[in-house]
């Protein structure tokens, strides 16, 4: 089969690998139909990330069941299914917490589209082996297009989990979104959807401030720091001069969500985040734990997760097309029909 393989700076090539196998009863194989970049693979292919090429390259997908070992008894073939992109077992005492991010039946921070904790391959790949398959994957609720969502492997239920459970216990909450990716728009989405009483995108691109305005979010090319002016900040940039940003807008005992890839170092007003007594989470999302209630939101109607998708294109196309400057292309082959065949 072939698997996308990340090789330098803005170039990704197929390879040809053996076919992944069934290794244990737990195992499914799946062959990814709608796939697309996190937005921390444009920093990767940009020559930003923290690991040298090549790898196998790509977590965020909807695939097709396509096998399952002897053991697996909440999928068959044919099924569409939602794959996390970290690899997490189920039953483990991190994994029972919710802790996916964390599972303790794999070296620490084993992932796909990564050699991180192990070499699991990425799902730009023809066909991917998903080990404990009914712990890790998650059926697409029926009515739900693939395409929109691609990116509930990671993006959409990262950023569900972003913004929700604040929401949740502060309704009508003042957001304040800095990004420059697929992340910052979904949590324009769904914090809109779950009532925020204010939601202010902060992103130089005016393309993604349009898609922002479309979910009724007021939008700035930049800013300032705004005291005291928001409940809820989410950063996903990178940058560590937009999370000071965040921090410093922040309204007392407030709470910063950053979602960015931090690989360069910098410094934050930990003076001001004392004295205004803030909370701040920084960390890898334990995304199996959140899929099923992100794309719960996503059935509702209520949220329209396929504005961000900025490009569909062919299956063939990822090599030429993946290192290309896009919001958020999703790739797909296989789609079932509007049917369901």
């Amino acid at each position: 089969m072939r698997e996308l393989t990340y090789v330098a700076k803005r170039t990704a090539e197929w390879r040809e690998v053996p076919d992944p196998l069934i290794e244990s009863g737990d195992d499914a194989i799946v062959a990814p139909v709608a796939a697309t970049p996190c937005d921390v693979d444009s920093a990767i292919l940009a020559g930003h990330g923290p690991i040298a090429p090549p790898f196998a390259i790509g977590h965020e997908c909807v695939a097709r069941v396509v096998e399952v070992g002897d053991s697996v008894r909440g999928l068959a073939p044919g099924d569409l299914v939602v794959v996390p992109w970290t690899i997490c077992c189920g039953q483990c005492e991190p994994c029972r917490g919710g802790l996916s991010a964390h599972c303790a039946s794999v070296p620490h921070m084993a992932m796909f589209g990564a050699p991180i904790g192990g070499s699991w391959g990425g799902l730009f790949s023809d066909l991917v082996r998903v080990p404990w398959a009914d712990a890790m994957l998650v059926p697409l609720p029926s009515g739900l297009d693939p395409v929109a969502m691609a990116s509930a492997s990671d993006n959409w239920s990262l950023a569900w989990r972003l913004v929700a459970p604040h929401l949740r216990a502060l309704p009508g909450a003042r957001v304040l979104v800095i990004a420059r990716g697929s992340i910052g728009l979904y949590v324009c989405d769904i914090a809109r959807a779950l009532g925020a009483g204010d939601v202010l995108y902060v992103d130089p691109d005016p393309a993604h401030r349009a898609v922002a305005e479309q979910y009724g979010a007021r939008t700035a090319e930049a800013t300032e720091p705004v005291h005291h002016g928001f409940d809820l900040a989410v950063e996903a940039t990178g940058r560590v001069d937009q999370l000071a940003l965040a921090l410093r807008s922040l309204s007392p005992e407030g709470f910063c969500e950053s979602a960015g890839n931090h690989f360069r170092p910098g410094e934050l007003p930990l003076l001001e985040m004392y004295l205004t007594g803030v909370t701040m989470r920084i960390a890898r999302d334990n995304v199996r734990a959140h899929i099923p209630d992100a794309l719960e939101l996503a059935a509702s109607g209520h949220v329209d997760p396929g504005r961000v998708v900025s490009d569909v294109l062919d299956w063939e196309r990822l090599p030429e097309a993946l290192p290309q400057r896009h919001l958020k292309p999703v790739f797909v082959r296989d789609l079932p029909r509007a049917d369901g065949a």
